[in-house]
């Protein structure tokens, strides 16, 4: 009887620990599925509006339907997927109001996030930033201009340990990503060269490590992007 009863036990035992690990290698796949399919996102490979299908997901990103379902969870709660019970899956569309939210957050947030990073940047850094403001006006493609912009303003962020402060502007950026693709179009075809004097603005401000400029140069940087995407509300009517 003891024998059945350890025999019984540790099949259970041994049942437990498989399906722990499944769900370790579900939630592992689906970590990397929603990495890729969020660069997808912000690439604009999907637009706002596209429907994700969570079998072209799994079959695009070599994995099972449990991880797809996962990471279109994942980007979900980070606001860029919304999910519809028994329907499917869409990129997030924001309206003009919710993308003025977004962006008046932004200007509250960003600037304290510099603030904290300012005594921390070194001049190794600081060059660094300036190299990449160079490169932005030189930029003769968007999404190159794009990948350099967001590398930018990220690496202002980078040196201070935060709790929560740095997710959640990653998060806010992340959500406006398709916004910003939209708005940089908009300031190209109209020759305006605003943007490139403020990155270099900024990085004046912060080789001074003048917190208190660094912070008046960013907001300002923030709220011209949100007053300019008003102008275009067609912007945001684009299908």
């Amino acid at each position: 009887m003891s024998l059945d009863t350890s025999t019984t036990a540790d099949s259970r035992g041994g049942a437990a620990s498989t399906g722990a690990a499944d769900r370790g290698a579900h939630g592992a796949a689906g970590a990397r599925v929603a990495a890729e399919l969020r660069d997808a996102i912000l690439a604009g490979v999907y637009p706002p509006g596209a429907r994700i299908r969570q079998e072209d997901v799994a079959g695009r990103h070599g994995a099972s339907r449990v991880p797809a379902r996962e990471a279109l969870r994942m980007l979900e709660a980070e606001g860029l997927v919304t999910v519809v019970a028994n329907t499917g899956a869409w990129v997030t569309r924001l309206n003009l109001a919710e993308c003025e939210e977004i962006y008046q957050v932004r200007e509250r947030l960003e600037p304290l996030l510099l603030r904290y990073n300012v005594p921390l940047l070194g001049e190794d850094g600081i060059d660094a930033l300036e190299l990449l403001a160079t490169r932005m006006e030189g930029a003769a493609d968007i999404e190159v201009f794009l990948r350099l912009d967001r590398e930018f303003h990220l690496s202002c962020y980078e040196a201070a340990p935060t709790t929560m402060l740095g997710d959640t502007v990653l998060r806010l950026w992340n959500r406006t990503q398709p916004y910003r693709r939209a708005y940089t179009s908009v300031f190209r075809s109209e020759g305006d060269r605003s943007v490139h004097h403020e990155h270099h603005l900024l990085v004046a401000a912060l080789r001074r490590r003048d917190a208190e400029e660094a912070e008046r140069v960013l907001a300002s940087h923030i709220r011209r992007t949100r007053l300019e995407l008003a102008r275009h509300p067609e912007i945001f009517d684009t299908p």
